[in-house]
């Protein structure tokens, strides 16, 4: 029950409701206290009265006036004569003494306090203005046993009432809390646990319901989260899929490019110029091919493997590059500029480098070629004191809104129609696999520019390896 939030709210509820009471209760039976000595005074005034219409009573009168009164005796001034109107033997000294005129709340409350937890039967003066203006004051003595009596019996009553409001309010905020609170929660716990049981199932995906404000934000958060677990997991499920896919056409692709290699091998030996100066470049993308099928075997089991550091001259690897993709260029109106300073050498793994720079400046190719027009791919580098930078640029179109948005991420960054969103991906981990980042630099209706940054100091492991 303590451990309930509804069993704490109870709790706390009956508490506060308590202490709310008590605040009333206390100021109430001072104000009861305050009544009744009033009340006496007017019945010793009313007393006294009979008295100053006759010039005297008898003794037996006077005691049954005094008694009527619940009073010793009674001393009035008048005139600025103090006089005493009724009297009789006072049992006991007198305790205290009240004086109800221009009394402030808090004297009020401490001797109210003081008749109820003073369990002795004390003679007290009470000291008060006259009603209907009779007089200057009116003086009276008493005891209090009575008075503590009628106010303990108005203080139960008092505590009896609270107790009553207080169960009834707690069982009704009780109610309310079970309706508006403990069940709708119980419900998204609910919901939570039969997601949890099959999250790749997209019906079980919460759907908000909830009347209130803070509570509907809590499932509309949770249904946004459960909406990106689910994709994820498909996703993960579908990049598996592939990946096995992949892993069984790169082995036989790669034994179908292990053949071709034999026979470009063979081409080397021709005594055809065009062919002696076109054979090398052959072998060499034969043999990126190769090493692409094992790193996709590599990948199926693992991941992408760790690059393999050595001194790079980037204007070599740059033009090999641009030299395939012009190769492919065909009718297409696209230059290809390499402003990369001559001697420029960097650390990294040449194929690594290789497929990345290949998969951007296809990318840019592309984009120019759909537009039909003409367009320019440059590719540039610079050397700074703790990086080197390479910069591929294009005249295109610019990205599309939708593909900023995941560039690098796989299957949801693809650019141009029909691609399937990997390249961006796979060049991006590469980068960071060299301790770099792949970023976008620009990207609006005068081109893109994407910006590799590669550290010239190696960290850990890519120091030994490049060692």
């Amino acid at each position: 029950m303590l451990n309930t939030l509804s069993g704490r709210f109870l709790i706390l509820t009956t508490v506060f409701v308590m202490l709310a009471e008590v605040l009333i209760f206390v100021p109430s039976v001072a104000r009861f206290r305050q009544d009744y000595l009033e009340l006496r005074l007017e019945r010793a005034q009313i007393a006294s009265l009979a008295l100053l219409a006759s010039d005297s009573i008898d003794a037996e009168l006077e005691a049954e006036l005094l008694d009527n009164a619940g009073v010793f005796n009674v001393v009035l001034r008048r005139d600025e004569v103090r006089q005493l109107a009724l009297a009789s033997p006072i049992p006991a000294p007198i305790h205290a003494t009240h004086d109800l005129r221009g009394v402030s709340p808090l004297t009020l409350i401490r001797d109210a306090m003081d008749v109820l937890f003073d369990p002795e039967n004390r003679i007290i003066r009470v000291i008060g203005d006259p009603v209907q203006q009779g007089g200057l004051l009116i003086e009276v003595t008493m005891e209090q046993g009575d008075l503590r009596a009628e106010m303990l019996d108005y203080g139960l009553r008092i505590l009896i009432l609270s107790a009553v409001i207080s169960v009834v309010t707690a069982a009704l905020l009780f109610a309310a809390v079970q309706t508006f609170l403990v069940r709708p929660i119980k419900s998204v716990v609910a919901q939570i646990q039969s997601y949890a049981d099959a999250p790749e199932d997209a019906r079980r995906i919460i759907a908000p319901r909830a009347g209130l404000r803070e509570l509907r934000e809590a499932e509309t958060a949770l249904q946004a989260m459960e909406t990106q677990l689910t994709g994820a997991l498909r996703q993960k499920d579908r990049l598996a899929q592939l990946g096995g896919a992949v892993a069984k056409v790169s082995h036989d692709l790669r034994n179908i490019l292990t053949s071709a290699q034999l026979f470009a091998d063979r081409l080397e030996s021709s005594e055809d110029p065009l062919v002696k100066r076109m054979a090398p470049k052959l072998v060499g993308s034969i043999s990126r091919a190769v090493n692409l099928c094992e790193s996709t075997l590599a990948f199926g089991r693992a991941e992408e493997p760790p690059p393999r550091l050595a001194r790079v001259e980037l204007s070599q690897l740059v033009s090999d590059v641009v030299d395939a993709e012009r190769l492919a260029t065909g009718a297409e109106q696209v230059e290809f500029v390499e402003e990369v300073p001559a001697g420029l050498t960097l650390r990294a793994d040449s194929e690594q480098l290789y497929r990345v720079l290949s998969n951007l400046v296809r990318n840019a190719r592309q984009a120019i070629a759909a537009t039909g027009g003409a367009g320019r791919v440059t590719l540039s580098a610079r050397e700074e004191d703790d990086a080197w930078w390479i910069h591929v640029a294009d005249t295109g179109p610019g990205l599309p809104p939708k593909a900023r948005e995941h560039l690098f991420s796989a299957f949801r960054g693809k650019v141009a129609k029909g691609g399937t969103g990997l390249g961006l991906a796979i060049a991006a981990e590469l980068i960071r696999g060299h301790g770099g980042r792949l970023e976008l630099w620009r990207s609006d209706e005068s081109g893109t520019e994407f910006a590799i940054c590669l550290p010239r100091s190696a960290p850990g492991a890519a120091a030994a390896a490049a060692q």
